[in-house]
């Protein structure tokens, strides 16, 4: 009752054929398999060459403000007119 019957199968291909018709079927599975194809391509491309990464600690860690900084934030005016 879950599973995928041979008649299952054959509703669905009859649906298919329906849609696409018996003479666009071939041409939309060659474009499937071409872009298939592709795809594997430039997988295969993207794993032969490297990225240039930096360290994963100097990306993930942002610089830490320094104390004369703090000291100029605190001594900004605020927008009500007061400092500190």
């Amino acid at each position: 009752m879950g599973g995928l019957s041979f008649w299952h199968l054959m509703i669905v291909l009859v649906v298919i054929l329906i849609i696409f018709g018996a003479g666009k079927l071939p041409k939309v599975m060659g474009d499937l398999a071409q872009g298939v194809k592709n795809f594997k391509k430039g997988m295969a491309e993207d794993g032969d060459k490297p990225a240039d990464a930096k360290p994963i600690e100097a990306q993930a860690q942002p610089s830490a403000p320094t104390a004369a900084a703090n000291a100029n934030a605190a001594q900004a005016p605020r927008k009500d007119g007061t400092t500190g």
